[in-house]
């Protein structure tokens, strides 16, 4: 299974769509026993991202101390950091307004005059306050941010344990060879955990699909088409963003992170496809000193495919409601997009809240929102897959920019040791390939 994980995955995904579709059309709508079935089915993936999450704090932190401590100095850490926020502003302000542009050249809203009492007061606004932002950014406690799995507290904890370390030089070397090992343990467990996906892909499928039906992709055919377009358009983007540095090297890249991008599509959670893409980019050349910084700082900062969503799913909803919005109204909309999109990394439904805190701010119907919960499983696996191409080419081309991209292994080899040898420039150890 470890050499042919797409297949089954893929395999699984159409299962769960075929067993799905059957079960919804052997019991009639709201029969008990088909809830009961589909809650049953639904086990699958969640025993299945309960694993994952087991992994994400020690695997982040372990690979984030690691990473910086053998950086050797503070100032090639500021350097990468700076790149890769200048990255990621650029990617924001390119995937906003895309969905800007082609909501407006779409219209899918215009005249559906759609109503919905599907109560949406649980979408909390106050939380994407600036002072909520700030304040949970920095933890109270390290053990409290790997608990609750929180990324940006453990991103902020780790670069301080692993500027710390570098520092202490020698008398710090048996806690950084201790988070190496606890690094290889971590993607060792990853592979075993890996094995289960394809149960959590044909689980997740099958419960959806057997509650809504292929209906409701129907009911909603336009804008999810359109939306899925915009995407393959973002995709296009990236990649092409990614040839500038990267070369015909990013058509390897593509093929190397498939098995990830299937993961994030067909459970709509970043999170199980996180493991996978560390070991991926491992094999495409991407040090862990790297990855292991850029991955955690990307997936709270550089969610390409959420940010989309936000400005293409706010306007759809002024539409649906014949509110017209003027350019002007719409720049700002952008620039608020471009701000609160960053601080919801630790937010349930993150994508939903920033559209109610946009809604709210510029004085369209917060209820509107409704009318997206039908579909929005469908659209989260969309976007959900677009951030994970988005973070894996702005790693590679840091990595590249940085003078630190390696010979690339099969995408199939057995799982590589990331090197970690004290680096002179974070170079040494690494078997950087001649032809970049």
């Amino acid at each position: 299974m470890g050499t042919r994980l797409t297949l089954y995955i893929l395999i699984a995904l159409f299962a769960g769509i075929g067993v799905g579709y059957a079960l919804n059309v052997s019991y009639p709508a709201g029969d008990k026993h088909l809830a009961e079935i589909a809650d049953l089915l639904k086990l699958l993936p969640e025993v299945f991202l309960h694993l994952i999450k087991m992994i994400i704090a020690p695997l982040i932190l372990a690979t984030l101390v690691t990473g910086i401590a053998s950086m050797g100095d503070s100032a090639a850490l500021g350097r990468i950091g700076g790149r890769a926020l200048a990255w990621f502003i650029t990617a924001s302000l390119i995937s906003i307004g895309l969905g800007l542009l082609l909501v407006n050249l779409f219209q899918p809203g215009a005249g559906l005059n759609i109503t919905s009492s599907t109560p949406v007061s649980d979408l909390a606004t106050a939380d994407l306050t600036l002072r909520h932002f700030l304040l949970s950014v920095f933890p109270t406690s390290a053990l409290d941010a790997m608990a609750n799995n929180n990324v940006l507290q453990i991103l902020v904890f780790s670069i301080f344990a692993g500027l710390g370390l570098s520092a202490m030089g020698e008398e710090g070397a048996p806690l950084v060879r201790g988070c190496e090992a606890l690094a290889t343990l971590m993607l060792t467990i990853t592979g075993y955990v890996m094995r289960a996906a394809p149960l959590g892909v044909f689980g997740a499928m099958a419960s959806v699909i057997a509650t809504r039906g292929l209906g409701i992709i129907v009911t909603y055919g336009a804008f999810v088409a359109e939306f899925y377009f915009g995407l393959l358009i973002l995709w296009t983007l990236l990649l092409g963003m990614g040839a500038i540095f990267l070369g015909k090297r990013v058509l390897l890249l593509a093929r190397y992170i498939r098995e990830p991008i299937l993961l994030a599509f067909s459970t709509a959670s970043s999170e199980s496809a996180l493991p996978k893409l560390f070991e991926q980019l491992d094999r495409f050349g991407v040090p862990r000193r790297i990855s292991g910084f850029m991955l955690p700082l990307g997936y709270s900062f550089n969610l390409d495919g959420s940010m989309m969503y936000t400005s293409f799913a706010t306007l759809f909803i002024a539409q649906a409601y014949n509110i017209p919005l003027s350019a002007g109204q719409q720049v700002a909309m952008l620039l608020t997009l471009m701000i609160t999109s960053k601080g919801i990394a630790s937010v349930p439904r993150a994508s939903l809240v920033v559209i109610a805190a946009t809604l709210t701010q510029f004085g369209l119907p917060v209820e509107g929102v409704a009318l997206l919960l039908g579909v929005d499983t469908f659209l989260d696996m969309g976007r959900t897959a677009t951030n994970v191409v988005g973070n894996a080419v702005a790693t590679s081309v840091i990595t590249k920019w940085e003078g630190m991209l390696q010979v690339p292994l099969d995408p199939d080899a057995p799982e590589p040791v990331p090197p970690h040898d004290t680096p002179e420039h974070g170079r040494r150890g690494l078997h950087l390939d001649p032809e970049v």
